[in-house]
């Protein structure tokens, strides 16, 4: 088997178990989902700018909906399993190795996020509860693991952008990708290529979502976190902070 093949089904069996054991469990189904729609509120938070800027408000609105989103991407990862190996022969390499990281950086999401809410007291969460749990969870190499996926997507698809040939040969897959049952992938790909494509270079963008992500994630492991949340530093003192786009 094709060792990228291999690769993005191992990690879509990852997302799958984890999938199951959530479903057997419906308090800890229901902590997933408080955790993953705080989380979608603290990015929209974080880049509310953004979100309102002409020129990159389409990259800012895919990341949100694609890889921040709390909806379920089980209809994907159900096309991804049934046909990853015709999708790595028929999609160019360098687009089979994006859907590589993509899965990648799901399954790493979702098993963070469950081992993140078995640490939640109830199926509800604030701020200082969204730093205790990421300290009690810890994990820092993971979620610099995440950021680092994250922007690997953003600028492989920033780059695919720039090849006519890519961006043909994608649009030309558009009638039998959806014929094999690839829908949602052609519907991620050819959204990806149409927001990057708009911001006509993505690396000032993805410059902003490194350093905010980067000072985020080291204010949540910074030990003093919870104590200045509790004291009103995130709304007063610092409004800089990072803590400060916390909901």
């Amino acid at each position: 088997m094709d060792p990228v093949t291999a690769e993005i089904l191992e990690h879509i069996a990852r997302v799958e178990a984890l999938r199951q054991e959530r479903a057997a469990d419906r308090q800890l189904a229901g902590k997933v989902l408080a955790l993953k729609t705080y989380q979608a509120a603290r990015f929209a938070r974080t880049y509310a700018d953004l979100l309102q800027d002409a020129r990159y408000c389409g990259a800012a609105t895919f990341f949100l909906d694609e890889l921040y989103g709390p909806q379920e991407f089980a209809a994907r990862d159900a096309q991804f399993a049934r046909i990853v190996p015709p999708l790595v022969r028929m999609f160019p390499r360098e687009i089979a190795e994006t859907v590589n990281a993509l899965a990648r950086l799901h399954a790493l999401s979702e098993a963070l996020d469950t081992e993140m809410a078995r640490h939640l007291p109830a199926a509800r969460l604030d701020a200082p509860g969204y730093v205790r749990i990421w300290q009690t969870t810890g994990q820092p190499e993971a979620r610099a693991k995440q950021i680092a996926l994250t922007l690997q997507i953003g600028r492989a698809l920033d780059h695919y952008t720039r090849s006519s040939v890519l961006r043909t040969g994608l649009r030309m897959m558009r009638g039998p990708a959806r014929a094999a049952g690839l829908g949602d992938l052609q519907r991620f790909l050819e959204s990806g290529f149409d927001t990057f494509g708009a911001m006509k270079g993505a690396e000032p963008f993805l410059a902003i979502v490194q350093a905010r992500e980067e000072a985020l994630a080291a204010a949540l492991f910074d030990p003093r976190a919870e104590s200045r949340l509790l004291t009103g530093i995130r709304n007063t003192a610092d409004p800089a902070s990072p803590l400060g786009q916390l909901p």
